[in-house]
């Protein structure tokens, strides 16, 4: 297993990818449907608009609650879904295949915070 990247959510993804750029120099990448990332040297952080981010968990963006998720990417994602599960993680989408053929699921850690755990895209 490996961290994939971060995914903040904000109001306006475009906005946060061109600052960014502006302030740190990163490369920007903007996909015109609400989401994009900037290459931070080797690690991508994502952004995405909370509208983008309730297509997957409705908890994303209303006060107080989920503003960004770490993303696992595995070989097993079932296999390392349930030992999640097991150590204390709460299920908030089982895995399951994607139209565009990668694995997908949702946990939420004992602290609170938002894994997107899923096979290679």
């Amino acid at each position: 297993m490996k961290f994939a990247k971060t995914i903040v959510y904000v109001e306006d993804a475009k906005a946060s990818i061109e600052f960014f750029e502006r302030a740190f120099g990163f490369k920007g990448t903007y996909w015109d449907n609400g989401a994009g990332m900037v290459d931070a040297g080797g690690t991508q952080v994502h952004f995405a608009t909370y509208a983008v981010g309730q297509r997957h968990l409705r908890e994303i963006g209303k006060p107080g609650a989920v503003a960004f998720e770490l993303s696992l990417t595995s070989e097993d994602v079932e296999g390392d879904f349930q030992r999640a599960v097991e150590a204390g993680a709460e299920s908030l989408q089982e895995p399951e295949k994607s139209p565009w053929g990668q694995v997908t699921s949702y946990l939420r850690c004992p602290d609170g915070t938002i894994v997107d755990l899923a096979s290679p895209a």
